[in-house]
């Protein structure tokens, strides 16, 4: 835990939230500033900063959890459909440095819209690809 952190006081009880499940890993919550209502987050007890810091076992009890909650949260608010993402790093919107999870429940008709595509030029989709691969080796 960490000391100043909002997420790690949430789940020390020393700021309220509307906890929705709990186990030994992970802490889930609704968001209070919601994409569309029953918008949930799915947080790891043990701290760390996202993606890149999040250790394995904390990363894994994390996306199980998503899962459930997904299915549970589409019955509970009747969605049509549900998203589940992850920012990190501020230039992606993470605004908590606790690493977290979204759940949001979606629906034809909510305004939201996809992201939009865009294209590759020339041989950049190779010349990335390549990049990439170089990185995972």
């Amino acid at each position: 835990m960490t000391e100043n952190c909002i997420f790690c006081k949430i789940i020390k009880g020393q700021i309220p939230c509307t906890k929705v499940y709990e186990d030994a890993d992970v802490f889930v919550f609704l968001d209070i500033n919601p994409i569309n209502k029953g918008h949930t987050l799915v947080v790891p007890k043990h701290h760390s900063e996202n993606l890149y810091t999040i250790p394995e076992k904390d990363l894994l009890a994390c996306v199980k959890t998503c899962k459930k909650v997904a299915i549970a949260l589409k019955e509970a608010v009747k969605a049509e459909g549900v998203n589940i993402g992850m920012n990190n790093d501020g230039a992606a919107g993470q605004a908590v440095f606790h690493s977290h999870f979204h759940v949001i429940p979606r629906f034809s008709h909510d305004g939201l819209k996809h992201w939009p595509g865009k294209k590759y030029e020339g041989k950049e989709a190779e010349e990335i690809a390549q990049k990439l691969k170089g990185s995972l080796l």
